[in-house]
């Protein structure tokens, strides 16, 4: 009987893992191999010197954006938007989009721009009146605002990261599918519409502008890249690959206006992800396993500083237990380097060395 009753079990559980109707239809790829954390990746702890800030006062400040004054702006998972001032202290309730607050940029008019992962493209008033700037375009609805990057003349660029899964089923959902449903895009102040400029992404997620703001750049999470759509020049209107097969799963990006991006990585790649890329079966199978026997990122701080042509110049970690991470957002401010995280209840300043060269990959931090 009892053996009976264990192969009734072991058939229900086959069952289950083989055939109960899952969200994702996997789409087979082929993942390149992840570059060793050597050389220009060479693990290191010089963001343990973080200077932690907001601590408690809300979860998941993903991004944070930085105004004329030096005022600090992160927005929550319960829809806050909340200034702190420039050391990080005395939080202020701006705004509440009520929905998923992301990435966030000000506009030259002075108004905060928000990519709301419900809510679609925002902009909010110094006195803090939100209005809809664009939830949809060319017929399709937002269904992940994720980040936004606004240029001199306030032509805001931003990513719909997937069209399919929102921020209720989190990015883990549209990469496990892997079914092409981001789109990179670009909303006119002037005629108050949104075009597309890229669709078929894979996560589309961070956003940055060139230095003269010829280029564009957009992390494809899911394909471990960072995307160039030309906006000037011979090329404008054509895209390629500014950097392709990172050491982490990429997120936010951002520029500091002089040359620089900032790009975070949420983590470093997990092999057993990779392994699974061109078997789709396999990954319908462990996304019915239970959270933790599904693959989990690795608790590591890691932010590259990229130039214009795609070559790294920062290596910033922190793998310590203590670490803030995941990082999913770098900004520049001054000779300072703010961090927002998706799942942390604060934020982080990290300060720059006078020189890229102090952060050596050796493991050490000679600043």
């Amino acid at each position: 009987m009892k053996k009976i009753l264990a192969l009734v079990v072991i058939a229900a559980l086959a069952a289950y893992l083989l055939f109960w109707p899952v969200s994702i239809d996997p789409v087979a790829w082929q993942a390149p191999k992840a570059p060793a954390l050597t050389g220009p990746y060479a693990t290191n702890t010089v963001l343990g010197d973080s200077l932690i800030l907001g601590s408690n006062q809300g979860t998941g400040p993903e991004d944070v954006a930085i105004d004329n004054e030096g005022y600090l702006y992160v927005g929550y998972v319960d829809g806050r938007i909340v200034r702190f001032d420039p050391d990080g202290k005395n939080p202020d309730l701006i705004a509440n989009t009520k929905g998923r607050p992301l990435g966030l940029d000000f506009a030259p008019s002075g108004n905060l721009i928000v990519a709301d992962g419900y809510k679609g493209l925002l902009s909010i008033s110094p006195s803090g009146a939100i209005t809809t700037l664009s939830d949809s375009a060319e017929g399709l609805p937002y269904g992940f605002t994720d980040d936004v990057d606004v240029d001199s003349n306030g032509i805001a660029y931003f990513s719909d990261a997937s069209s399919k899964f929102g921020p209720a089923m989190h990015a883990r959902d549209d990469i496990m599918e892997h079914g092409g449903h981001g789109r990179l895009l670009r909303y006119d102040p002037g005629t108050e519409q949104a075009e597309v400029l890229l669709d078929g992404l894979q996560f589309a997620n961070g956003i940055a502008l060139s230095q003269n703001e010829d280029f564009v750049l957009v992390t494809e999470t899911g394909n471990y890249r960072i995307v160039r759509y030309w906006l000037q020049g011979d090329k404008a209107g054509t895209h390629d690959i500014f950097m392709d097969n990172l050491p982490g799963i990429p997120d936010g990006i951002s520029a500091n206006g002089d040359g620089t991006f900032w790009l975070a990585l949420f983590s470093p790649r997990n092999a057993m992800l990779d392994s699974l890329s061109d078997k789709p079966l396999l990954r319908k199978v462990a996304f019915r396993l239970p959270g933790f026997l599904q693959p989990q990122p690795v608790h590591h701080g890691f932010v590259l500083g990229l130039n214009e042509q795609g070559q790294v110049t920062h290596n910033l970690q922190d793998n310590s237990d203590d670490a803030f991470a995941p990082i999913t957002s770098a900004e520049q401010h001054g000779n300072t380097l703010y961090l927002g995280s998706l799942t942390e209840p604060r934020f982080a300043a990290y300060t720059l060395p006078d020189s890229p060269r102090a952060e050596t990959n050796d493991g050490a931090n000679h600043k």
